[in-house]
């Protein structure tokens, strides 16, 4: 149903730009691959909007890594495993754990200027940590702060070039290698750019939903690419809500940062009724899956569409100097942290599944690399432990640069028939508005395929899912149309995944198999173009 280019296009026909490494999608994961990777090549960077705009952007917590003396990488570790559910690759928790200190300690040398106290830098505590192990930036505007320092070294480096508003359409692959990406420019021009090596860092699928923490670039583009080009995608199934999103009329879907629950704030019911008790003995501090379902059921048990964070306990001074982003965001909407209480419910936040990779952040396809959160690196598990998207973001692009070095010169091979089966199929047709498209989807979703999920809703919402392929069959030429395919194809891959898997674990959650089954599901869920879903075995 999912063909490999979204497009027809002839190679020979288009000009063509070579580059040693092409760098897809901005945020810390592409920044900082590229700063890394420059030292050595010359780097293209594209990003559809600017160097600023990405999920980093708005990570409000932190990045976690060891730091004080109390705390050790096996606590760290065995954190994360807890949190992952059974699904975590323990190598690759390894490698977080013992190298993100030092890539905290790279950032700092970049210049970005997190948060001291007495002399020593900051760390806080946030849900299923046993440590204060997070770092934070301007109280709670850390992805911003390191964004701001990663993009300035960027834009000075002679070794980087950036092209903003430029849109990827699709990896370029030759005898099962990625040889670039086919580029579309913002005047609808289409360039090929030839890469020794391509790095997806794309960021993450919060588009699929209509209630999502994600800026509006968050339409599963690398993902969906990626599965277009054969590249093996793990784990779809396992999308993290974040718990306490802004839930006020007129107001976004502003992410109210679990730092403020480490902080110490309660969740209360309509009634004012703190509720965490029933649910987990870690209170508002549980994993991010449990404290999430914990407050649909309170929501559906006072016929509300919200719960209440209270953290008005707490000194103003502190709330003041430690959120000043959420505070002045509430505000905004006549609320104050320091005497109200703060209307809340989930939203889509973050993806753990994504392209399957090595330890050194390869793809299943030689010279494809992944990075951050469109990649499945098998840090996450089955649920990511709060703030360690940031750190694993730094380790395997450290990565990625290393194994980067050691792939030989691309001997691109004459492609002479790129679309040997698609080249002119496609023809214009007048369709229903992409808006209209796209928000029935993301309806959908949030309806069939959200926190609680069970057979017959995964299955209505695929018999939906497939009756929309036929955008696949229209001559697309704007973004937007784009994003809608890669955003179809991410929900039939999220869709199919939750359906194979007849458990509960982590982020998914079936109410016909409410139970975690590890005798039966204690492996993961692999998903390739034209293949059925195959299961593999924890290593």
């Amino acid at each position: 149903m999912i063909p490999q280019y979204l497009v027809d296009f002839d190679l020979s026909q288009l000009p063509a730009v070579e580059t040693d490494v092409l760098v897809i999608g901005s945020g810390i994961a592409g920044l900082y691959t590229a700063i890394r990777a420059s030292k050595h090549n010359q780097v293209l960077m594209i990003t559809k909007k600017s160097l600023l705009e990405s999920n980093t952007r708005y990570a409000q917590g932190g990045i976690a890594a060891v730091i004080a003396e109390d705390d050790s990488p096996a606590y760290h570790l065995q954190d994360t495993l807890v949190a992952g559910a059974g699904l975590c690759r323990r190598e690759a928790v390894e490698a977080l754990v013992n190298e993100g200190p030092d890539g905290v300690q790279e950032l700092i040398r970049l210049g970005t200027l997190f948060d001291v106290e007495n002399g020593e830098l900051a760390l806080t505590q946030e849900g299923a940590h046993s440590h204060r192990r997070i770092l934070h930036a301007n109280g709670d505007a850390t992805g911003y702060e390191i964004v701001r320092a990663l993009a300035a070294q960027a834009s000075a480096h002679s070794g980087i070039e950036v092209w903003d508003e430029h849109f990827v359409i699709d990896l370029i692959t030759d005898h099962g290698e990625c040889v670039g990406a086919l580029v579309q420019k913002s005047n609808g021009e289409k360039v090929f750019v030839k890469a020794r090596a391509t790095v997806l860092c794309s960021g993450g699928a919060g588009q699929l939903y209509r209630y999502t923490t994600n800026p509006e670039v968050a339409t599963a583009d690398g993902v969906a690419m990626a599965y277009r080009a054969g590249a093996v995608i793990r784990d779809m199934e396992f999308i993290q809500f974040h718990p306490t999103s802004l839930c006020y009329p007129g107001a976004p879907r502003f992410l109210v940062s679990e730092a403020v629950r480490g902080e110490g704030a309660f969740l209360r019911n309509i009634k004012g009724e703190r509720f965490m008790e029933r649910y987990h003995p870690q209170l508002e501090l549980a994993p991010r899956d449990i404290v999430a379902r914990a407050i649909v059921s309170e929501m559906e048990a006072t016929n509300s569409t919200f719960v209440y964070l209270d953290i008005t306990h707490e000194s103003a001074e502190l709330i003041k100097h430690r959120f000043p982003t959420i505070y002045e965001t509430c505000m905004r909407y006549g609320l104050d942290m320091t005497t109200d209480w703060i209307p809340v419910a989930p939203a889509a936040h973050y993806m753990m599944g994504g392209v399957k990779t090595d330890l050194n952040g390869e793809s299943s396809i030689g010279r494809l690399f992944a990075c951050g959160e469109v990649s499945s690196t098998g840090v996450h598990g089955a649920n990511r432990l709060a703030s360690n998207s940031l750190s694993e973001a730094i380790v395997f692009g450290h990565r990625i640069f290393e194994r980067i070095q050691t792939l030989p010169p691309l001997n691109l091979i004459q492609i002479k028939k790129p679309l040997p089966h698609s080249v002119g199929n496609r023809e214009w047709e007048e369709q229903q508005p992409i808006s209209e498209r796209r928000l029935r989807l993301q309806k959908m979703m949030v309806r069939q395929v959200g926190l609680r999920r069970n057979g017959a809703s995964l299955q209505g919402a695929l018999d939906k899912l497939e009756m929309e392929m036929d955008i696949f069959n229209y001559l697309l030429t704007h973004k937007e149309e784009m994003e809608y395919a890669n955003l179809l194809t991410c929900a039939w891959l999220v869709t199919s995944g939750a359906l194979h898997r007849q458990e509960s674990r982590g982020a998914h959650y079936r109410e016909d198999y409410p139970l975690r089954d590890d005798t039966a599901w204690q492996k993961h869920s692999l998903q390739q173009r034209e293949q059925a879903i195959v299961e593999e075995l924890m290593s």
